[in-house]
């Protein structure tokens, strides 16, 4: 693999590993608030233990995205000096208001939901907790911008040198790209939040630990999961995809194996790209489904890869495709997985139907690959540019770092992320063996 290959892997890497750890909090910070507003409304002291334990899950995810977010800040510099010295004009503005506003509202507000419960009123704390949500929401909108801005790049001017500068700061932080892929990642993060939630859950059930507890935290979490599942794919899916058609439409031809322009174009459900014939492979095609969900019409003529110069083309198409596949495939599991559970729930019978609790627990870690697959898309989607139509990916990376030097590195961030990952499964396997506190009643009886 060549210099530029091994600095894409190294990024790539360390933006996956950390992006575990905030798609969690991001959705947790709003089930920390709805349980803390049903421990006020009700007068239910288990809404307020179940606010206190999804705190500690938090502050644990929190500081493990702290640890992996950092290096990132510097790999700008030392990997993509290039792009930086170009563009960080540009995208400066957000990563700095995210420092600036967004994570230090957020890690203020965090000490005082971790440790000032005794001396803060019930009100008061959850003014904390609102304060830490929308800490976690709004650094969540920045960096969509900057990523937006890489995809869609508005309100920016090209010097002769090839430096990019703002023109208009309203403009970049308005970016109609962002709005949609915000929506479509912040409900992945309750997505990824509910299963963590309704998979603890379920766990304590099954086990027969904190049976009170887990009802309250199950019932939430299906019903926000069920609401989540369904909107994460339309409208904020179905319209993100739609942008993607509309100003990237060799990521859209690639993502959906779509290979050749037709008119009233079919919609590939499974199929193995085959770069050689062009072609999908054992295809299963829902006929003109396609055009009927870009355009609303059944003949609307879609694009092909192969109409694209092959010079523009994602440089792997075939993972671009299984990325993008496994992401819808997924998030069509949680839909159905999540309905049942509210129908069982509706019905009275969630808590007591082991299959559906076996199924909730074995899914919980699934949100994480479907986010994953997401991000995959859009970044490999992306490519062969860096920022869509600028500049090329080619352009951006560091010359002066060696290929070596930057194997070394990656295999050392490899080796400290395992420790950390090590480390982390210890921690959390703590908090939840400990479970939501000392409550007698709601344990199991001896036998």
């Amino acid at each position: 693999m060549d210099a530029l290959g091994l600095h894409r892997l190294h990024f790539a890497f360390t933006i996956t590993y950390h992006y575990l750890f905030p798609q969690l909090t991001m959705g947790l910070g709003l089930f920390i608030v709805i349980f803390k507003v049903l421990a006020i409304r009700r007068k239910d002291p288990l809404y307020a233990d179940a606010a206190r334990f999804w705190s500690r899950v938090f502050g644990l995810n929190f500081a493990m995205g702290v640890v992996t977010g950092l290096p990132m800040e510097f790999q700008f510099g030392a990997s993509w000096s290039r792009f930086s010295e170009a563009a960080g004009g540009v995208i400066g503005q957000t990563l700095a208001m995210e420092g600036l506003f967004a994570f230090f509202l957020e890690s203020s507000f965090l000490y005082l939901l971790l440790f000032g419960e005794k001396k803060l009123s019930p009100r008061a704390h959850l003014g904390a907790a609102l304060a830490v949500f929308t800490g976690s929401w709004l650094s969540g909108w920045f960096i969509i911008v900057t990523n937006a801005f890489m995809q869609h790049p508005v309100g920016h001017a090209v010097n002769e040198d090839g430096t990019v500068i703002l023109t208009s700061l309203a403009t970049y932080l308005t970016n109609p790209w962002a709005f949609w892929q915000y929506a479509h990642t912040m409900l992945g993060s309750v997505v990824t939040a509910s299963f963590v939630v309704a998979g603890v859950s379920a766990f304590y059930l099954l086990s027969g630990r904190h049976p009170e507890h887990a009802r309250r935290c199950l019932a939430v979490s299906v019903v926000v999961g069920a609401a989540a599942t369904v909107l994460v794919a339309f409208p904020a899916g179905d319209a993100q995809a739609k942008m993607v058609h509309a100003h990237q439409p060799i990521t859209f031809a690639a993502m959906e194996g779509h290979f050749h322009t037709e008119d009233g174009a079919g919609l590939a459900i499974i199929g193995q790209p085959d770069m050689d014939a062009l072609e999908l492979d054992n295809p299963v095609i829902v006929p003109r489904f396609l055009s009927v969900m870009t355009h609303q019409r059944w003949d609307t003529r879609i694009e092909g890869l192969s109409s694209f110069p092959r010079s523009e083309w994602p440089d792997n198409v075939p993972l671009l495709y299984y990325a993008y596949h496994v992401m819808v495939g997924l998030g069509t599991t949680f839909i159905a997985l999540m309905g049942a559970s509210a129908l069982l729930l509706v019905r009275r019978r969630l808590f007591t139907f082991r299959p559906i609790l076996w199924a909730l627990l074995l899914a919980s870690p699934l949100p994480y690959v479907a986010n994953t697959a997401g991000w995959l898309t859009a970044e490999l989607g992306r490519q062969p540019w860096v920022i869509h139509g600028v500049m090329r990916t080619a352009a951006g990376f560091t010359k002066e770092v060696s290929s070596g030097n930057v194997l070394f590195t990656l295999l050392g961030y490899m080796g400290i992320y395992a420790l950390l990952s090590v480390l982390f499964l210890a921690l959390a396997g703590r908090i939840v063996a400990r479970g939501f506190g000392a409550n007698k009643a709601d344990q199991p009886e001896a036998t």
